[in-house]
């Protein structure tokens, strides 16, 4: 703002005396610079301070011995004297006028008619309309910027533009804000400052006065400001207050920055902060301006650098300007630029930009200290010409080539200086513009070439430039530019680019730590333009020693080459040329790899980080080469795949635990190894598998095998690997040893822990024992899961089988995963292994559908295409539907869940032993609900017999091991069902022993969705599968009383009366008899039942009178029973709980045996009736 020269500013020494309110400070300022701040120290001293310290009792006085030979505070405190309240309700009044009159400046309440100018009227004013003329101008002003919409302009204000009456306005416009910030909020009277001339001025003064809101004022100006601020006046203006702002505090200058870069607005500000900026301490190596500009075009905020970079470009639009901030920061960047160059070089800037050459071009070296800034500048020019389109002038384009020209001393930031200025060269070829320039850089090249096996050797590090000049042929080389291609490489000496990458060394233990151009980024070039391939050049050695000569932190290049490899094995080059593919990495190199791995003896040849890579690579080549079968189809190709055998000698769990504990080191290498093993092996991802894996490695298995004493029993590893004892007391001692070491120690031991299973079958085997095995066995199986998967299966097998010596394979559980379950039937009844065996079970299942996958997806296209070549021509020959194919594997796995299912359903039968024994499966239900009311008595008929249930309970309560088994098996099955829930209906379909319903019902907790299918079941023409689903109903309906089942029991009982009416005599009697009891749990579990199902029992009853009737059986007594049972269930029962003298007499069983069926039916429906009301009356 130039209308504010001459006027004079706070400066910082006096705002920071403000801010810290530094009496001492205050009082060294001269008479100009107090006067300034007389607003806020008149107030300071006038004011009842929070404060009432000595302290600052004392610095009052201080201030008041301060003020009391200054004339202008008598005005002050006579404008503090005035009444603020009464003021701001006529400002107000006169707001809402504005307003109303649509911001014309009519009739004023705060001033009236004005007999003289604004200037004058001011001077001769008293104190009070001194404050209405200047809140009156600024409300107008604050009005006006608030229906501007953004646009700028300056009005023109005889009261902020009379250079007399500057302080007096200033005093008056402080006192206002103090005095009145809600209707003067600061942040909106600094916005309306920026549209009056001498607004910065008035804006510093009153920051000044109050100090505190510096930062609020800032923010609000740059929230503000345009987001280009050097394309408007407006702009201009704000920028220059900003800038003002800051020379008052620079303390904040940074920080106001940052600001600006955070809004994206006003980026002239920006830079011309940081050209002000001082720091305290020089730094040699970059300037501030060079690392503010490289961050905003380096930086990873796409919306910074399109907004900074959109400022360049509009700067260069506009005619040279000195007063510009994008020239003085150009003039600045050659200044800097300048003084590094070689004195030899060196050229001196005069004051109008021109560049005056100091001395002659000759050679020189670049000084070391030099190397680091020039790079940046380096860096930085690139970005500025690249990025923000900067057009240098001829004066930047000459110092720019000089600086890339000039020798650096043999360093890794000589070699780092080296490969920007030729990268610069490559990127911006119109720097060179004469004969002389071509000469000079054709030069520098010979230079390069000549001196990079020196740079090398001399400056200590893994990469120079000659990977660089190597990169740039194969970047033309791929956009076959003949002419260009046969330049460069003449000038590398070097024919075919390919050829000489295969020969380049590869890098030792290459890790993220080594920076700078390697020959691992020619050769991901190199295959991601398919040159190996389109000369036949071989890579896969290159690529495997690399892999093997790697280490942490691992370097970002390595996985985008593999996956650039594997793409180059799979996908020809051309679809002329098919077999222009890579060569894979043989099994032989791989198995060579993963020698010494999970503990298996020896020191390890390779890193873990060779072997996650390997891991990574086998894993993502089958899923592209899975993802590829259509197109590989198409051309007649079918690459080969590893073989099942490599894959289970690879130690994949215990690869990926050791990755989780590196995974800051490996970068983005465990997430996609996570990913390849969710997808290819889901049996190696079971949640439960992760949840066993924090208990074995967590931290409290830690400090256990740290604190417990690991000394007290120690055995030799030949000793352990044998055959475990039979002495029970020495085998439990070599297991607690055993638990002391971590899974990956454990790992030898495998085989001696599987092969001794069978043994723990035989009866009398302590407990302790079969626990501690089962936790040896979870904590191997978070290492090397697949490998001991088979080891137990083989070493479960019945005893015949062993003799037999039938091994099975990995490929074989997989194909068949229910050969978990053909194991010796004493495992049936031994918990810690059955919890093994289901494991096994669950992960098998899982590897199955992976398994058969993979197997349709590698066939199918391939047989689509060979069934398509060998019907061609053939009328007549249909094509197999694919989704035939998919239904068949659909079809496959459910039966094989089912029968998986099923198997374990008959295991939780009690074997004739058990129920001897009084082992029932009811009673899981009775132990949870207690006894159901209503229960029929023993010695009642038979239908009844069937729930009936002992009250005694079986030998050994709940602690048997039948009961632990199936709440083992129920565990599986709730997870099995809630993962897919067609598996419960397509079981329910099937139907299992009406004896594990109470058991299925109570010990899995996901069996409600049963009530889903339950109608559909009914729907069934199958007698069984009806009564199977009104059974499966009444344990629902006790255990699950909600309103969907009611509404189900409800179509129940409607469907048995249906059938009632359709059924033959003989299925009559078959379908009733075992559904009967089941109204009872109906009535049971919602007694509003209770009319629908009396009215079936009478109707039931009154068919099954009829048939008898026309047998001449007197049976009229029963339906009038009935009758009155249905009208009168109350007095069904006397007092005391004894049965009515309506009820039939008990009958035994012999005697209902021999009776007809009709007559049994009968009996059967009047024991139902009175269980039913006992029930009731039980409830109420």
């Amino acid at each position: 703002m130039a209308d504010s020269t001459g006027l004079q500013f706070v400066s910082s020494y006096a705002f920071e005396a403000m801010q810290k309110v530094d009496v001492v400070r205050l009082a060294a300022l001269s008479d100009p610079e107090l006067r300034l701040l007389l607003p806020c120290l008149v107030r300071m001293a006038l004011c009842a301070p929070a404060d009432q310290s000595q302290s600052w009792a004392q610095d009052k006085k201080l201030i008041l011995r301060l003020l009391s030979g200054v004339e202008a505070v008598n005005s002050i405190v006579a404008l503090l004297s005035v009444d603020f309240h009464a003021l701001e309700q006529d400002a107000r009044k006169e707001q809402q006028l504005r307003h109303k009159a649509g911001g014309s400046n009519g009739e004023s309440i705060l001033v009236s008619q004005l007999q003289h100018g604004l200037t004058l009227e001011f001077e001769h004013s008293d104190p009070l309309r001194r404050l209405r003329l200047t809140l009156s101008e600024l409300l107008a002003v604050m009005n006006k910027v608030a229906d501007s919409n953004g646009e700028f302009f300056l009005k023109s204000s005889e009261l902020f533009e009379s250079p007399v009456y500057l302080e007096e306005v200033a005093d008056v416009l402080c006192i206002l804000q103090a005095e009145l910030p809600s209707l003067l909020p600061i942040v909106d009277v600094a916005e309306a400052l920026l549209h009056v001339r001498n607004g910065d001025w008035f804006l510093c003064l009153l920051v000044a006065n109050v100090p505190d809101s510096f930062s609020e004022v800032c923010r609000g100006l740059i929230k503000n400001g345009e987001r280009q601020d050097e394309e408007s006046v407006g702009g201009r203006r704000r920028t220059e207050a900003l800038r003002q702002l800051c020379q008052m505090n620079p303390s904040q200058a940074l920080n106001i920055r940052a600001m600006v870069v955070e809004e994206c607005h006003l980026p002239g500000l920006g830079v011309a902060l940081t050209l002000d900026y001082k720091p305290d301490s020089a730094d040699d190596a970059v300037s501030p301006l060079v690392s503010y500009v490289s961050g905003l075009l380096l930086g990873t905020n796409s919306k910074v650098r399109t907004w900074f970079s959109m400022f360049i470009r509009n700067g260069q639009q506009r005619k040279r300007e000195s007063s510009s901030v994008l020239w003085q920061m150009r003039r600045q960047l050659l200044l800097e630029l300048v003084s590094i160059l070689p004195r030899s070089r060196s050229t001196r800037v005069s004051n109008d930009g021109d560049m005056e050459e100091g001395g002659s071009s000759g050679y020189s070296g670049l000084r070391e200290e030099h190397v680091v800034k020039a790079s940046a500048l380096l860096r930085l020019y690139c970005a500025l010409m690249g990025i923000a389109g900067l057009r240098p002038t001829d004066e930047e384009a000459e110092q720019l080539l000089q600086l890339m020209t000039s020798r650096p001393p043999a360093t890794p930031a000589g070699v780092r200086f080296v490969s920007l200025s030729f990268c610069k060269l490559l990127a911006f070829p119109t720097l060179v513009s004469t004969p002389e320039q071509e000469q000079l850089m054709v030069m520098w090249l010979s230079w390069m070439i000549k001196e990079e096996e020196y740079f090398e050797s001399a400056a200590g590090v893994s990469a120079s430039f000659g990977e660089m000049l190597l990169l740039v042929a194969m970047y033309f080389h791929s956009n076959q530019l003949s002419s260009i291609i046969e330049l460069v490489c003449s000038t590398l000496g070097m024919k075919v680019v390919t050829a000489h990458a295969v020969r380049v060394a590869v890098t030792n233990n290459l890790s993220a730590n080594i920076t700078g151009f390697l020959p691992i980024h020619c050769i991901y070039q190199l295959l991601r333009s398919r040159a190996f391939t389109k000369h036949k050049v071989s890579i896969k050695d290159w690529i495997y020693r690399q892999l093997c000569e790697t280490t942490t932190p691992i370097h970002t290049q390595l996985i985008p080459l593999i996956d650039a490899y594997i793409n180059s094995i799979l996908t020809p080059a051309s679809k002329a040329n098919p077999e222009a593919t890579n060569q894979p990495i043989t099994e032989q190199e791989i198995l060579s790899v993963f020698q010494s791995s999970a503990g298996r003896g020896g020191r390890q040849r390779y890193s873990i980080t060779t072997q996650l890579l390997i891991l990574y690579y086998i894993l993502s080549y089958e899923e592209n080469l899975l993802a590829s079968t259509k197109q590989l189809a198409l051309m007649q190709r079918k690459p080969k795949s590893y073989s099942a055998a490599l894959m289970d000698q690879i130690p994949i769990k215990y690869l990926i635990t050791q990755a989780q504990g590196l995974q800051q080191e490996l970068g983005g290498l465990h997430s996609a190894l996570l990913r390849l093993l969710a997808t290819n092996y889901p049996h190696l991802c079971l949640v439960e598998d992760w949840v066993c894996e924090e208990e074995v490695t967590g931290t409290l298995p830690l400090l256990r095998r740290m604190m417990l004493p690991s000394n007290t029993c120690r055995y030799t590893q030949n000793q352990e690997q044998r055959k475990l004892p039979s002495s029970s007391h020495r085998l439990m001692r070599i297991l607690e040893h055993l638990t002391l070491l971590s899974p990956g120690d454990l790992i030898p031991y495998a085989e001696a822990l599987t092969s001794s299973m069978a043994l723990l079958l035989e009866p009398a085997v302590p407990r302790r024992v079969l626990q501690t095995l089962n936790k040896l066995w979870m904590g191997l199986n978070t290492v090397m899961p697949r490998r001991l998967w088979v080891m137990t299966v083989n070493a479960l097998q019945p005893s015949a089988k062993l003799l037999r010596q039938q091994k099975y394979t990995q490929n074989d559980l997989m194909v068949d995963p229910l050969v978990v379950l053909r194991c010796d039937q004493r495992v049936y009844r031994c918990p810690p292994l059955m919890d093994i065996v289901l494991h096994m079970l669950n992960g098998y299942l899982l590897a199955s559908k992976a398994y058969l996958h993979c197997h349709l997806k590698e066939t199918a296209d391939f047989d689509r295409q060979s069934q398509s070549v060998s019907t061609m021509g053939v009328p007549g020959q249909p094509d197999t539907p694919e989704v035939t194919r998919e239904e068949l594997k659909n079809a496959l796995l459910a039966a094989q869940d089912s029968a998986a299912v099923q198997i374990l359903l008959e295991v939780c039968l009690p074997t004739s032993a058990e129920q001897h024994l009084g082992a029932n499966t009811e009673s899981l239900l009775k132990n949870i609900r207690g006894p159901m009311p209503g229960k029929l008595k023993q010695g009642c008929m038979g239908p009844r017999a069937s729930r009936d249930v002992e009250n005694a309970e079986p030998e050994g309560g709940l602690l048997s091991d039948l009961r632990e088994v199936q709440c083992l098996i129920c565990c599986l099955l709730h997870q099995m069902f809630i993962a897919d829930p067609n598996i419960a209906k397509l079981v329910h379909f099937q139907g299992y022993p009406q004896a594990l319903l109470p058991l299925t019902v109570a010990g899995i907790p996901s069996i409600h969705i049963c009530l889903d299918f339950i109608p559909e079941l009914l729907a069934q023409p199958q007698l069984e599968k009806q009564i199977f689903a009104i059974q499966l109903l009444s344990y629902l309906c006790t255990q699950y009383a909600l309103p969907k089942s009611l509404s189900v029991a409800r179509l129940a009982i409607s469907v048995m009366g249906t059938l009632l009416t359709v059924l033959t005599r003989a299925k009559r009697f078959s379908f009733f008899m075992p559904t009967l009891p089941c109204l009872v749990a109906f009535c049971q579990a919602f007694p509003p039942l209770y009319d629908d199902v009396a009215a079936l029992l009478v109707q039931v009853g009154q068919v099954c009178a009829s048939d008898v009737a026309t047998k001449a059986r007197d049976i009229d007594p029963l339906i009038a029973r009935l009758q009155y049972l249905k009208e009168k269930p109350q007095e069904a029962l006397v007092p005391g709980g004894q049965s009515s003298k309506l009820t039939l007499p008990q009958r035994t069983a012999e005697e209902l045996g021999g009776a007809d069926p009709d007559v049994q039916l009968c009996y059967c429906i009047e024991a139902t009736f009175m269980d039913i009301i006992s029930s009731t009356l039980h409830g109420l």
